[in-house]
């Protein structure tokens, strides 16, 4: 079977993150720093990584701030569009609203959602939703535990604890790759995990990834922090040019 790379994404970065604050008191969540550099600078560094050429920012909230660090996208080696809202729309209603204004709204594109960071290949991605057959494919990711899990024996004695293990779970990592027949099913206002995806996955339509390598979504303070020191001690910093603030914060 012969298989053709997805070469445009739609990044989701509309929304205002209040339990992010105060991080976002005065900037969108896509524009949180980590390890220095803002979300969206890992993301369009990993696309443009995995053969992206053009993408599409959904933007609202102080969107602004957004296409001054962006720009044209030609230093991250990709071609970037803008869609604003000018009321919320919702994620569903925003991805609708965003993918009419994709460079090629007739064929498939990821769509990441603005506060994940990953390295995970996107062609083994693109391929598999392909091979697969579905009209979306999820990525998903290993569910670890916020908490240490005690470890019982028989008699309920703590014989130690785990801290934040893997669990024999798998969650939304919020990235995927839609056909685009899949946008005229989503909402005009709202979110499409509500409506679009139970549609398509009571019609076996919707399809499961399990993505391996590093993954974190930014949700929260501890997040950042969290996500901060993961990528220094990785050596995954973006390059001094894409940072705008110290790695070391």
């Amino acid at each position: 079977m012969t298989t053709t790379l997805v070469t445009q994404a739609l990044i989701l970065a509309g929304g205002q993150a209040t339990r992010m604050r105060p991080y976002t008191d005065d900037a969108p969540k896509a524009m949180v720093p980590v390890a220095g550099a803002p979300i969206v600078g890992y993301q369009l560094a990993w696309l443009a990584e995995h053969g992206v050429k053009s993408v599409t920012i959904s933007g609202g909230y102080k969107h602004e701030m957004i296409s001054d660090y962006v720009g044209d996208g030609s230093r991250f080696g990709v071609e970037v569009r803008y869609a604003i809202e000018d009321e919320p729309l919702g994620r569903g209603g925003g991805l609708k609203f965003a993918a009419g204004r994709l460079a090629a709204p007739d064929a498939p594109f990821f769509v990441l959602n603005g506060d994940v960071i990953t390295t995970f290949s996107l062609t083994d991605l693109s391929e598999y939703h392909q091979r697969r057959g579905g009209a979306v494919t999820v990525a998903l990711s290993p569910y670890r535990s916020n908490w240490g899990v005690a470890d019982l024996d028989d008699g309920d004695r703590v014989r130690g604890f785990v801290q934040s293990p893997e669990l024999p779970y798998w969650i939304n990592a919020g990235i995927y790759v839609f056909n685009p027949d899949v946008v005229q099913l989503l909402p005009d206002k709202g979110d499409h995990e509500d409506s679009t995806f139970p549609e398509l996955a009571s019609d076996g339509r919707l399809i499961g990834y399990r993505l391996s390598g590093y993954w974190r979504g930014i949700d929260t303070v501890k997040d950042v922090v969290e996500a901060s020191r993961e990528i220094r001690v990785s050596g995954g910093l973006l390059p001094r040019e894409f940072r705008t603030t110290d790695p070391n914060i």
